[in-house]
């Protein structure tokens, strides 16, 4: 319904009236809000109840990223869409404390969801953002967790800020069109794969990193290998098999490899190190294929998989490998392979009829199958299942059956 979008009506959720209605609100069903709306209106004044509605609605979104925390915290629309989620910000705050960091200054902070992870590592937090409101959901996030006595929010353009007295930098430039100089209060925009386009730019970025004995850099996990300093280790992390992000580490403390490459796994935080392996040849697709997590793939790790499972690739351009042998792995999905077929969609709706396949996970790359359109004309009935992956063999369109692995890699 309402969103909250300026100073005043963010002020006026803080106050014990806004307090009361953001407590009464926690819980309500979205689906009866016109309704709610209406009868709060009767106690309340009109804007406050939009405002507090706005802020609810914001806080079930934040729970994906915050869990029961978010229910506490308060948050701008940017806020909640750029947040980091807090098993990445967790493990991101961890490592820096091991690198023994204590005070830290956290750039473009947007609502705090970093300050707040790093602080809970015993880290002293310095937030700075140029957006007030941005600023005030900080502030009031920090007092909220119980976290005021180690997070300091100051409004301030990042570039004019001092850092010398900090041990460490982080900054997590804006990646979104209509925001600015530390995460402007505007609506999202489209995403800025340009890493000079960020705001600040990546190389004003860089610039502040080597400035402080650690630092780190949260980046876009696409960007492009080129754009990463030589003097920095660029990592990227996946949560629950989704990647969420890379990160560019400064610094010549343990734990910090200049130059290297890095995939992180959460929750369980395997890491890879990249050992500069070049890409295996490709051959025949034996009885076993490796799907890469997307954190290994854009990490350019794929090769460093291959070696551990004693793999190839199954074309020169595609990042699924095989083996004649299962080798457990965390870096990657292992899937047994009874089929492997030219492309064809009569001969696989009749394969899959012939073996009562009623349930069917398809999977692409490298191919310009539509897995829904392709389910749709498969027409798929019975009681058995089938993993389908639309691939590329040695340059030829190629079907993959089977299914998970009977023992998962762990």
């Amino acid at each position: 319904m309402g969103q909250v979008n300026d100073l005043d009506s963010f002020s006026a959720l803080l106050a014990p009236e806004g307090q009361a209605l953001l407590a009464a609100l926690r819980g309500h069903d979205p689906a009866d809000e016109l309704a709610t709306a209406t009868r709060l209106r009767r106690d309340h004044p009109a804007p406050l109840v939009s405002a507090a509605l706005g802020q609810a609605a914001l806080r079930r979104r934040a729970t994906a990223k915050f869990g029961e925390d978010a229910h506490r915290m308060y948050f701008t629309p940017n806020g909640v869409e750029q947040s980091t989620r807090t098993t990445v910000a967790t493990y991101r705050a961890e490592r820096l404390a091991a690198l023994g960091v204590r005070s830290l200054a956290d750039l473009c902070c947007g609502v705090g969801g970093d300050a707040i992870a790093l602080a809970r590592a015993g880290i002293r937090v310095l937030a700075v953002d140029r957006d007030p409101l941005a600023c005030a959901a900080a502030r009031a996030n920090a007092e909220a967790l119980g976290l005021a006595g180690l997070i300091e929010v100051r409004e301030a353009d990042v570039t004019e800020v001092d850092t010398s007295s900090y041990d460490a930098v982080f900054v997590d430039p804006a990646r979104r069109g209509g925001r600015g100089g530390g995460r402007s209060g505007g609506r999202p925009g489209g995403r800025i794969f340009d890493p000079e386009a960020y705001s600040p730019p990546l190389s004003w970025a860089v610039g502040a990193a080597r400035t402080a004995p650690y630092a780190a850099l949260k980046i876009a996990p696409g960007v492009p290998h080129e754009a990463i300093p030589a003097d920095a280790e660029a990592e990227w992390i996946s949560d629950g098999g989704d990647v969420k992000e890379a990160v560019l580490w400064f610094g010549t403390g343990p734990g910090i490899r200049p130059g290297a490459h890095r995939a992180t796994l959460l929750p369980a935080g395997d890491s890879l190190l990249g050992a500069d392996l070049p890409d295996p040849g490709p051959g025949p697709v034996g009885r076993w294929l490796y799907e890469p997590d997307g954190a290994v793939i854009r990490a350019h790790l794929v090769a460093d998989v291959a070696q551990r499972v004693g793999g190839r690739l199954i074309d020169p351009t595609i990042a699924y490998i095989t083996a004649d042998t299962l080798v457990p792995t965390p870096y990657a999905t292992a899937y047994e392979i009874t089929d492997v077929l030219p492309f064809n969609v009569k001969r696989l709706k009749a394969l899959l009829r012939e073996r009562e396949t009623g349930t069917a996970v398809i999977k692409k790359r490298g191919s310009a199958v539509e897995p829904d359109e392709l389910r749709k004309k498969l027409k798929l009935s019975g009681p058995n299942s089938c993993t389908v992956i639309m691939t590329r063999v040695a340059g030829a369109s190629t079907m993959l059956l089977g299914h998970p692995a009977a023992q998962p890699p762990s």
